[in-house]
């Protein structure tokens, strides 16, 4: 655990966080003094997640556990269950989401609806049942995209449920503040997470997609999973006790270089 305990004694509540930037949060927050419950759809990513957490540093305490980001009666048994154990949830991290790729004339409906159940469903639901739950002095980050402020081909139905997501942090934010609670979102850039190899690519593509996405980021590379966790630190903790309604660009400069 940091000097900082900047999250020590606090709740916090991670959804999609058994891999990548979600997974990294998870730790990083737990070092910060979070008692921790990160979600994961399906107990062999469950089972994974607890099986890197064992082989790490000792930390805050860190429960993994399945729960469907877009189902409307696991989110309610999570947020219930949560609350009736620890009195309240101080952060949550609306991290869960799937990247599908597909040009607008040639993308399917069943894709373009599983990508709105997860990404735009999933933080709806998680709002809605978390309202109550939410303790004074809490914060809420959600997971957007440079996706959602780029034309990027390919890229539309992903980036428009991204965008609503964007749209939605705005509601929350005025909507939540007579409870005390802020809401913000972190627009992560390319990161070097599974996400590649769970879009449907060849694998031999991964690398050439990696090569041409890193090519469009000033900084020349991808960003690391804990780089976009301690963006999402900083706007869960009390560092950030003056922002709400905001979008944090953590691109390496992508979007405004």
């Amino acid at each position: 655990m940091s000097d900082n305990g900047r999250l020590r004694g606090k709740v916090a509540v991670i959804t999609g966080g058994t891999s990548g930037i979600g997974l990294a949060s998870a730790r990083l927050f737990a070092e910060e003094g979070a008692r921790v419950i990160a979600t994961g759809t399906t107990a062999a990513s469950v089972l994974a997640a607890k099986n890197w957490l064992a082989d790490g540093p000792p930390t805050a305490p860190i429960e993994v556990v399945q729960s469907d980001a877009g189902d409307s009666n696991a989110l309610q048994a999570l947020f219930a269950d949560t609350a009736a154990r620890f009195g309240g949830v101080d952060v949550l991290f609306l991290n869960a989401g799937i990247v599908r790729n597909g040009q607008l004339a040639d993308l399917d409906e069943a894709t373009f609806d599983e990508l709105m159940y997860v990404n735009l469903r999933g933080p709806f639901l998680a709002l809605k049942h978390s309202a109550t739950v939410l303790r004074k002095g809490g914060s809420v980050v959600l997971n957007t995209s440079v996706a959602n402020q780029l034309g990027l081909v390919g890229a539309g139905a992903y980036a428009a449920s991204k965008a609503a997501v964007r749209s939605l942090v705005r509601t929350a934010a005025a909507e939540f503040v007579a409870r005390g609670v802020r809401v913000n979102a972190i627009s992560p850039g390319p990161t070097d997470t599974p996400v590649y190899g769970r879009q449907g690519l060849p694998q031999e593509m991964i690398p050439q997609v990696i090569q041409m996405l890193t090519s469009k980021i000033p900084l020349g590379r991808l960003a690391s999973p804990r780089e976009i966790a301690k963006a999402a630190l900083f706007l869960a903790s009390d560092d950030a006790s003056f922002i709400t309604g905001e979008e944090l660009m953590v691109d390496g400069g992508m979007t405004a270089l």
